[in-house]
């Protein structure tokens, strides 16, 4: 085929339409602008291999579908819908004479499941594979897979801007890999920074008034999402004055007319700016656009296993991104790209985009891929594998669901809910609610959830309904004619019984991935099992009325079911803490359903939302919901508190004070409760503490002969030796010093006890009689406060242990008041004892002092006035 405008692609359309006709893959590697999209499906339809069938080409997103087949009819002079057509979600533009087919890859996916020959197909194009979504990725899988086993005369040509072709070429089969040098024009690159301390919208308004006053042409600006584009517009509102300069936004969430006018060119003598998320990055070309302003920021799904959520995550772009971004300034002319970061962090960017597959909820993977009789993800030809962990959570949620059995296989409900096209959570709360008398609405539901901004962005979904009945928008009225689709499905299938789905279980399905040819399994057929019914527990009699939303989206995300904490806040039946703004209606539901949700686990915000009664939630799980007595340990009165407590889950839907019975339960509880607040909160008293720290003090010499009785081993021993002691308590209050003592000294056996007060003495008897207290507690060790006359005489350093520790003597004077410490008492006499003496005999006249103390008397007394 000739084309009248030359295109970068043109030099390698030989080559690649030369590679097709010797072999059944290939992979094209062309950077931005070169043409690829629009040329190589048209360069391909003569070859003599296409004979009568259909090239089937996947783009990544609805307006690039909508736009490739625009262009390529306009090429050939036609309207879409002849020789080009496209398919995407709401709508498609096909006839009998169509023989290129642009359709979204969700599109192609349900294709190649319901007719896994792909019939009159001859060749499938994956468009931008680099952006690496998951259904494109289980889409190569599932073709790659169909060609190597039942259509071996199938082509397929996977085509990127930016790519590791190498890795694809390998995936394929060693496919030849044909690569297009060419860019239409260049693009001078400008690196602005980026300020911390200004918003990132703020920032971008001021990048694009600047490109504005020093550029010619229209302005596409990346943000990563809707609301950025919002609030940059307000920004860029203020700053921009002149009427021939347009500002249009441009993401997914928009009805199709207004992405349309987004990018169509301006009139004559007008400039347009785009502010667009990453939907314009790929695949399209917007007239009039020579400059791009990149923020280098993208919003990206990311599923955690862990709670069975999905969100958003702002991240900073791929290198493959920023660049495709960059080719957008020159597809037509010449052009500027200016980045809102500096140029050394470039190099620092991912390489390329994170797979969806490796970050993404797999529950509508894996049922696909049951159904295509793959249970195990390996068989096929994955660029990255599936997480272990998310296709664990995958498969136990469709057990749950009824759409596997428990050797992983599809069951007929599962192929009901497959048909749907719906997430399988979604897909099973239409079914549900139609058996209810309320799948109507449901399906509704299902289309607000899965078709962003429908409705407008209130976080009570009931809100959104209501917007979206009233909505007349193009976008609105095929989601309609959508959810009336799938409630037309459901009601087929039900009248049948259950046994009939859309579409019968793939023929790739059958004796599991590893039995015979692939073809001769595809003439197999898999035995249905009876239906097992989609376990509700409730029926359409237990309500007079309609089934609520929430208790819709209860039965679609029962894990998500939430109880009022008060303030906005609520604790999710997942244990997941989430709030919502305090000037919701939600904020003063007792409970609600949660759709969507974002940030973090312990701190999450309510996106989207439905309330939901009690006695809704009684109803519908009572199956789930368990009755417990439980038993806790009130800290501030220290005392135990038993509570009968009804619970979904992590969430308490009623609670009732009970009586407190001692029992060896309670016992370790309160133990447990008494030892978390700290053992100095139990009843010492100074007798007992003393006998701790003597019993310490030996075992610091022997620790082989003493039991541990420090605060960290009494803790951990509690269930040894307090909770007995704790048999017939309920609270502090009831523990008194005494029943410590006998708990802790019970530790010791009688011989024991007998050994510590010999080796341990609590006094130590003076040579005057006196009974003086030994404080095991000082820092210097077990010590003796003594006036030193009550020493005299005292030859020998008195000591414990069996003789091995000497106390510490710490001699007073006459008042009372320390005059010297030592652990030598004869050394002391010999030695600084006459300093003593003649400090201290001046001052205490009345006082023995004599020369030679080892000999003199010990003496409490003074003597008499005037000796």
């Amino acid at each position: 085929m000739n084309f009248s405008t030359p295109l970068p692609i043109d030099a390698v359309l030989d080559e690649l339409t030369s590679t097709l006709v010797r072999s059944n893959t290939a992979v094209l590697v062309a950077p931005p602008g070169a043409g690829k999209t629009t040329r190589v499906p048209l360069a391909l339809l003569d070859a003599g291999w296409i004979g009568t069938k259909k090239i089937i080409v996947l783009e990544p997103r609805r307006i690039a579908a909508r736009a490739a087949a625009e262009r390529m009819a306009h090429t050939l002079g036609e309207r879409v819908g002849e020789t080009v057509g496209y398919r995407v979600r709401f709508g498609s533009k096909v006839s009998r004479a169509t023989r290129i087919e642009v359709v979204t890859e969700g599109i192609f996916t349900r294709q190649i499941l319901n007719d896994p020959e792909l019939s009159g197909v001859a060749a499938v194009l994956f468009d931008e594979f680099h952006e690496r979504s998951l259904d494109a990725d289980l889409g190569l899988a599932l073709a790659r897979d169909a060609q190597t086993g039942l259509r071996e005369d199938l082509r397929i040509l996977v085509m990127s801007a930016t790519l590791d072709g190498a890795r694809v070429a390998k995936l394929l089969g060693d496919a030849p890999v044909i690569a297009s040098e060419g860019r239409a024009f260049p693009v001078d690159t400008r690196y602005l920074g980026r300020k911390p301390d200004m918003q990132i919208e703020r920032q971008m308004a001021d990048a694009i008034a600047t490109a504005l006053r020093a550029d010619t042409g229209s302005v596409l600006a990346f943000l990563p999402g809707a609301a950025e584009i919002r609030r940059t517009q307000t920004f860029l509102n203020e700053r921009v004055s002149d009427p021939n300069t347009e500002i249009v936004p441009l993401f997914g969430a928009l009805d199709a007319t207004v992405q349309d006018r987004a990018i169509s060119p301006p009139p004559k003598g007008q400039r347009k700016v785009v502010l667009a998320t990453s939907i314009a990055e790929t695949s399209l070309t917007i007239e009039g656009v020579r400059i791009v302003v990149d923020s280098g920021m993208a919003r990206v799904p990311r599923y955690e296993p862990d709670i069975g959520l999905t969100r958003l995550e702002t991240i900073r772009a791929s290198r493959a991104a920023v660049d495709q971004r960059r080719g957008r300034a020159g597809r037509t002319e010449p052009g500027v790209c200016y980045r809102l970061w500096d140029e050394p962090q470039t190099a620092s960017l991912e390489a390329y985009t994170r797979p969806e597959i490796l970050s993404a909820d797999l529950s509508s993977l894996v049922l696909d891929l049951a159904h295509w009789g793959a249970t195990d993800p390996s068989t096929l030809a994955f660029l990255d594998s599936p997480p272990l962990p998310a296709l664990t959570e995958a498969r136990a949620l469709l057990r749950e669901l009824n759409a596997l059995d428990e050797s992983g296989r599809i069951t007929p409900e599962g192929n009901s809910l497959r048909a749907l096209a719906l997430p399988p959570r979604l897909a099973r709360m239409i079914v549900d609610s139609h058996r209810l008398g309320s799948g109507e609405e449901a399906a509704l539901i299902a289309a607000v959830l899965t078709e962003r901004g429908l409705g407008g962005d209130s976080a009570d979904l009931d809100a959104r309904l209501d917007n979206f009945r009233r909505d007349r928008s193009q976008r609105a009225q095929a989601a309609r004619q959508l959810a009336e689709r799938w409630t037309r499905q459901v009601a087929a299938n039900e009248d049948d019984g259950g046994a009939r789905t859309s579409s019968s279980p793939s023929p790739l399905a059958g004796e599991g991935r590893g039995g015979g040819t692939l073809s001769s399994r595809a003439r197999k057929t898999t035995p249905n099992p009876s239906p097992q019914g989609g376990g509700e527990s409730i029926s359409s009699s237990q309500f007079d009325s309609e089934l609520s939303t929430g208790l819709m989206l209860a039965l679609a995300f029962p894990d998500r079911v939430a109880r009022n904490r008060g303030n906005g806040s609520f604790v999710l039946a997942n244990g997941r803490g989430a709030s919502v703004e305090q000037t919701s209606a939600l904020a003063k539901s007792p409970y609600i359903a949660v759709a969507e949700l974002t940030g973090t686990a312990a701190n999450g915000r309510i996106l989207l939302a439905a309330p939901i009664t009690q006695a809704e939630i009684e109803a519908q799980f009572a199956d789930h919901i368990q009755t417990d007595d439980e038993i806790t340990f009130d800290r501030s009165a220290m005392a135990l508190r038993a509570r009968r407590r009804k619970k979904l889950h992590a969430i308490t839907l009623s609670e009732q004070t009970l009586p407190v019975s001692p029992s060896a339960d309670t016992a370790r509880v309160l133990a447990d409760g008494l030892v978390a607040l700290g053992l100095d909160r139990l009843p010492w008293s100074k007798p007992l503490k003393q006998w701790r720290d003597r019993e310490m003090f030996l075992r610091a010499a022997s620790p082989e002969d003493w039991p541990n009785l420090s605060d960290s081993a009494l803790a951990d021993t509690r269930n040894d030796w307090l909770a007995p002691a704790l048999f017939d308590k309920t609270s502090l209050a009831n523990f008194s010093a005494g029943d410590l003592s006998d708990a802790l000294m019970n530790l010791l056996p009688w011989d024991q006890r007998a050994r510590l007060d010999r080796e341990a003495p609590t006094h130590f008897e003076a040579p005057t009689g006196t009974s003086l207290p030994i404080d095991y507690e000082a820092e210097q060790g077990p010590t003796i406060a003594v006036r030193l006359q009550e020493l005299f005489g005292l030859n020998v350093h008195p000591s414990i242990a069996k003789g091995k520790i000497p106390l510490v003597l710490e001699l007073l004077s006459p008042a009372h008041r320390p005059v010297q410490v030592t652990r030598d008492l004869p050394g002391f006499w010999r030695g600084s004892y006459a300093a003593v003496r003649s400090d201290l005999r001046g001052r205490y006249p009345r006082h023995p002092w004599p020369e030679d103390p080892a000999s003199a008397p010990p003496t409490r007394r003074v003597k008499p006035r005037g000796t």
